[in-house]
C-alpha cells in the first residue's frame, strides 16, 4: 500500500468524524509517514520538549497516528537522533517520506498540511546555504553588508507573499514564517562582527551604521511562543555573544578579541542572567555557553570558576548535574594520563577494550549519522591523513546507540569501511567518560597509551603540526 492510499484512508476517516451527526470535529490531526533505512523502530512526537508519544513503525516502516485534543502549533518529530519541526493545525492529515541517509534533504510531505510544511523544510535547507553565503558577505564593510542582507530578507518576504496569495495559509503559519525570516536576518547581523576578518571586534562594532541593530528594540528575550524554536535560540546565542563584546571591551580595551577568555565568557553568563527571566530560555543559553567554553578549555582553575558561575545561575538540576559530570570528565583527560578503559564493539560483533588496539601513535575520532556532513568530511580527511602518516593508527568510533549492521551499511555505502572502525559498547557511558562534545573532538594518544591531546580537531590548521609532535615523542 502506497502513501497515497494511506491518505485516502485518512480522508475517509475524517469524513466519518462528526459531532452530533452534523458538526465536524475540529480538534484533531493525523500524522504519519514512511522511513527508509530506519535507525530504530519508532518515531518520537513532541511539543515544547515534552514527548507526546512513542509511535511504533509497522513492518513496512510506516506509521499513522491521530492526535486528539490538538493544540495547534509547532511539533517535533524525531527518529534515530535527528529531528524536524512540523506545523500542525486542526484537521491536518500530514504524511512524510524520508531516507535517514539524507534526513532533511530527502524529507517530503504530502496530505493536508503538506504545502506549509514543505515551505518550511525548503526554507530550512535554503537557510543552511545562506549561512555559508553570509560568511562571505561578512567580509564587506558594515554598510555594504547591511544592504546585501536586506536584499536577501526582501527576496524571502516577497516569496512568502506569493505563497500566501496562492495558498491562503493560516495566520499562525504566517506568524511563524515571518518570524523565521526575521530571526534569520537578525542572526546574520548579530554574527557579522565575529565573521568579519578584523580582529578588533570593538572597533568593528563602532564602525557600523547607526541603524544596524535598530531591530533590537523589538526583541522579546522571554518569548514563550518561541521558547522551543531553533531560529530564536540561534539568534539569542549570537545576540548575547555580540552584546558581551561591548561589556568585555570595558575590561580589555582595544585588545584582540578572544572568545575563549574566561572574562568574556563570565560576562556572557552575567548578561543572560540579568536580561532573561523565562527559565527555559535562560537555562538553555547558560548551558550552551558554559558547555561551549568547557569543551575548548584545558585550564582547570578557569573551568571551575565558570562552572561555579553557571551553577549559581541555572535552575535546571538536570543541566547542573550533567555539567558537573562533564567537567570532571575533561579534568580526567589530562595530558600524560593513561587513556581510559573504554569497551568497543568490532564490526564482527567482538568486544574489545580500546587500549588493546593502541600500540602506536593513535588518533581517535568520533562520528554519528546525525551529523551527516561531519561523518562524510571527517572520513575523507582520515583517508587523506592515513596516506600521509602511515605510522599513525587512525581509529573512528561510531557513537550511535543502534545496531552494528546499520553503521556498517552507512560506512560501506560511502566506501569508508576499514579495520579501524568501531562502535561504543555503552555509548552513553563512553561519551561521558571521554567528554565527546562537540562532535569534531579528536584525541591524540601515544604508543604507551598516554594522552597527548584530549581535545583537538581534525580540521584545525594546527592538526598536522600536532600530529608530527605525536609521532616524534
Amino acid at each position: 500500500m502506497k502513501l497515497y492510499s494511506t491518505f485516502i484512508f485518512i480522508l475517509i476517516t475524517l469524513i466519518g468524524c462528526k459531532k452530533d451527526g452534523n458538526e465536524t470535529v475540529l480538534d484533531y490531526a493525523y500524522f504519519g509517514g514512511e522511513i527508509i533505512n530506519p535507525n530504530t523502530n519508532y518515531v518520537l512526537l513532541s511539543k515544547n520538549d515534552t514527548v507526546i508519544d512513542t509511535i511504533k513503525l509497522d513492518g513496512r516502516n510506516r506509521f499513522l497516528y491521530k492526535i486528539n485534543d490538538l493544540t495547534e502549533g509547532l511539533y517535533t518529530f524525531s527518529h534515530g537522533g535527528e529531528y524536524q519541526l512540523i506545523l500542525l493545525e486542526p484537521e491536518d492529515s500530514l504524511l512524510f517520506r524520508l531516507n535517514t541517509l539524507e534526513f532533511d534533504e530527502s524529507l517530503v510531505y504530502s496530505g493536508k498540511g503538506d504545502k506549509k510544511n514543505n515551505y518550511f523544510i525548503n526554507e530550512f535547507l535554503g537557510n543552511e546555504q545562506e549561512e555559508k553565503f553570509v560568511v562571505k558577505l561578512s567580509q564587506f564593510d558594515g554598510k555594504t553588508f547591511q544592504s546585501k542582507v536586506d536584499s536577501l530578507r526582501a527576496h524571502k518576504l516577497n516569496a512568502l507573499n506569493k505563497f500566501s496569495e496562492k495558498h491562503n495559509p493560516s495566520d499562525l503559519f504566517l506568524k511563524i514564517a515571518k518570524t523565521n525570516i526575521d530571526y534569520t536576518y537578525y542572526s546574520s547581523k548579530e554574527v557579522y562582527p565575529f565573521m568579519h576578518y578584523g580582529k578588533n571586534k570593538a572597533a568593528i562594532l563602532k564602525s557600523l551604521p547607526d541603524n544596524f541593530y535598530e531591530y533590537r528594540k523589538e526583541i522579546n528575550y522571554n518569548d514563550e511562543f518561541l521558547s522551543s524554536y531553533h531560529n530564536y535560540f540561534k539568534f539569542l546565542r549570537y545576540h548575547f555573544s555580540n552584546l558581551s563584546l561591548r561589556t568585555h571591551d570595558h575590561h580589555d580595551i582595544n585588545a584582540c578579541f578572544d572568545r575563549e577568555s574566561l572574562c568574556y565568557n563570565m560576562d556572557r553568563l552575567k548578561l543572560v542572567d540579568s536580561l532573561i527571566v523565562n527559565p527555559i530560555i535562560k537555562d538553555e543559553l547558560l548551558y550552551h555557553f558554559t558547555m561551549g567554553y568547557l569543551s575548548k578549555s584545558k585550564n582547570e582553575k578557569n573551568n571551575n570558576l565558570l562552572l561555579k558561575s553557571y551553577l549559581s545561575k541555572s535552575k535546571s538540576e538536570k543541566g547542573k548535574n550533567k555539567m558537573e559530570r562533564y567537567t570532571r570528565s575533561i579534568h580526567q583527560l589530562k595530558e600524560g594520563l593513561k587513556f581510559p578503559e573504554i569497551n568497543l564493539v568490532t564490526y564482527n560483533r567482538d568486544f574489545i577494550e580500546v587500549n588493546d588496539v593502541i600500540s602506536t601513535p593513535t588518533v581517535l575520532s568520533f562520528w554519528s549519522h546525525v551529523y551527516y556532513e561531519h561523518f562524510k568530511e571527517s572520513h575523507y580527511k582520515l583517508k587523506e591523513l592515513k596516506q600521509k602518516y602511515p605510522e599513525v593508527k587512525f581509529i573512528a568510533i561510531n557513537i550511535d546507540d543502534y545496531s552494528v549492521e546499520k553503521s556498517r551499511k552507512l560506512l560501506e555505502n560511502h566506501g569508508f569501511f576499514n579495520m579501524n572502525q568501531f562502535k561504543f559498547k555503552n555509548p552513553e557511558k563512553s561519551l561521558e567518560t571521554l567528554a565527546v562534545y562537540p562532535m569534531t573532538k579528536t584525541i591524540l594518544v601515544d604508543k604507551n597509551k598516554k594522552i597527548v591531546n584530549s581535545n583537538t580537531n581534525l580540521f584545525s590548521i594546527h592538526f598536522e603540526e600536532q600530529l608530527l609532535g605525536l609521532i616524534n615523542r
